[in-house]
């Protein structure tokens, strides 16, 4: 009997264009109380996003052109072993690298698979003018109607989470163990499109969110039943939703 691999900590990075990754750091180390690393990589593309408490869970990474979007990185202590287990489940390897690896989920997405470095200590909610507070803890996949279900199997077999029903027929929700940061929503769109990713932040007033969000540069897209669409200065796709920030629950 194989046994799962531990997921032990996630990042989620902000994938936005190259050329615009600098105005979209200011906005998003604004919006999570961080600060931005020292940039990696042969042409700097990558940081990490700094709290002023807890182990980082956000990274940022210049992707090319387009608007960008949201992929995961799932660590544990034994990559080999959850490459295999993605494998098993219908994954692909895009590339292989030194000790990490960039996959495909069966729907499409990406994400990657790397080595966990000690990660244990979520950091805590962001507070905003007024006393509301905000947190980014979930990672949205947008999914063609077809790729849904297989995408369901795949995340919750994976990560061996808590899979169940979102509050809306559209939303499956696989949630963490307690203490991990991140949250994964599978969302089934009404047309055919390739699979992609967006981050969603809960907030505890989600219109008094918005509006130093749009202070920040950000637009108002749309709004649903509990969340409201928004749209970064260089584009990027984002939603506010009306959930506790602390448990990540609809209240």
């Amino acid at each position: 009997m194989t046994t799962r691999p531990v997921i032990r900590w996630t990042h989620v990075f902000v994938d936005r264009p190259t050329a615009d990754l600098g105005p979209a750091l200011g906005f998003w180390t604004a919006v999570t109380g961080t600060k931005v690393s020292e940039p990696r990589g042969v042409q700097g593309e990558f940081v990490t996003l700094l709290p002023g408490a807890g182990d980082p869970y956000v990274k940022a990474q210049g992707v090319g052109d387009g608007a960008g979007g949201a992929h995961l990185d799932l660590s544990v202590e034994d990559v080999p072993a959850l490459v295999e287990s993605a494998l098993r489940l219908g994954a692909d390897v895009v590339s292989g690298h030194d000790g990490w690896a960039v996959l495909r989920s069966p729907g499409g997405q990406l994400f990657c698979a790397v080595p966990w470095n000690g990660e244990s200590a979520r950091p805590p909610v962001v507070e905003g003018p007024g006393g509301t507070t905000s947190r980014l803890d979930q990672v949205s996949i947008d999914l063609a109607p077809g790729a849904h279900a297989a995408e369901i199997t795949f995340w919750s077999e994976l990560t061996g989470w808590e899979s169940h029903p979102g509050a809306l027929p559209e939303f499956h929700l696989i949630r963490p163990p307690a203490g991990l940061p991140l949250r994964i929503l599978l969302q089934r769109l009404g047309t055919d499109r390739p699979a992609s990713a967006h981050l969603d932040l809960a907030c505890s007033d989600v219109e008094a969110v918005r509006e130093g969000h749009e202070a920040l540069g950000a637009t108002t897209v749309g709004r649903g039943a509990r969340w409201t669409v928004m749209r970064d200065p260089v584009g990027g796709t984002y939603c506010l939703t009306g959930r506790d920030p602390v448990t990540g629950s609809l209240p």
